[in-house]
């Protein structure tokens, strides 16, 4: 069976953590709650559809994922059930859930509920009418679309890749949207550079682990999720180097033709 997950913007001792795993406990007794994620920066859309989308389908099959980022409703939007890949996801469409799935969901259901100002308790009540068996075209209406956003994606011009930051984890260490798809395709085994922030922080190397360079020393490798990730080893990058989401990464392919590129 699976388990409800909660992916929020709370601090582990706000209220609202309480009063949804109460809720929770109260309308499905016997369910098992976890923290997924929580405390991501409120609002930071992207940075929660990145964390769900790179964990989700580490739960059991059937699991019940609740989504409070950014999530009181606007006029035009809506709290859904989206259904996909076995799992179930319970939030506001702000356009998180595409960024989550990029792909077409199986089912999506416009949750009907006569207080649409208490999005805690509908979708404890959501989670809770899953948990118990019953379809989520029993919980509301079934809608086509979703709202969308576009993913930020890495662009490629001749010999180079550009693409940026998109997360920092908790040791400093700094994931690109710079796929290891991409960068054999365009690389083809050629030199190259690879640049973040600065032409003066650069390697040319790819590592397998952390402890492939000396401490001290900036390294790139392909972290588990196969993005290219830029650390020190030892140290936090983000902190040394200024790094944020968003901040640019190039790799240059060496082509011994062309005038050097320039971005930063």
């Amino acid at each position: 069976m699976g388990v409800i997950t909660l992916t929020t913007e709370w601090r582990p001792d706000d209220i609202y953590s309480g009063i949804i795993k109460g809720k929770l406990f109260s309308y499905c007794p016997g369910a098992v709650v976890t923290d997924n994620a929580c405390n991501i920066e409120p609002f930071n859309i992207p940075k929660a559809a990145f964390i769900i989308r790179n964990t989700f389908s580490n739960y059991p099959e059937g699991s019940i994922h609740l989504i409070f980022v950014h999530s009181e409703a606007r006029k035009d939007d809506g709290y859904l059930i989206v259904r996909s890949r076995g799992h179930y996801f319970i939030g506001t469409d702000n356009g998180i859930f595409s960024l989550i799935l990029n792909s077409d969901p199986d089912e999506v259901i416009r949750i009907d509920d006569g207080n649409p100002d208490n999005e805690l308790d509908i979708f404890a009540r959501a989670a809770a009418g899953l948990h118990s068996g019953r379809k989520p075209a029993d919980l509301g209406v079934r809608i086509e679309k979703i709202n969308e956003r576009l993913p930020l994606r890495a662009t490629i011009d001749k010999n180079v890749i550009i693409g940026s930051i998109i997360f920092i984890d908790s040791y400093g260490n700094a994931v690109s949207n710079i796929t290891k798809e991409i960068f054999h395709r365009v690389s083809e085994k050629r030199e190259f550079r690879i640049f973040v922030q600065s032409n003066k922080n650069f390697t040319d190397i790819i590592s397998g682990h952390y402890s492939d360079v000396p401490v001290g020393e900036m390294l790139a490798r392909f972290n588990s999720l196969d993005l290219l990730e830029i650390s020190i080893n030892g140290a936090d990058i983000s902190e040394l180097f200024s790094l944020s989401v968003g901040s640019a990464v190039r790799i240059d392919i060496v082509d011994r033709t062309a005038p050097p590129n320039k971005l930063f």
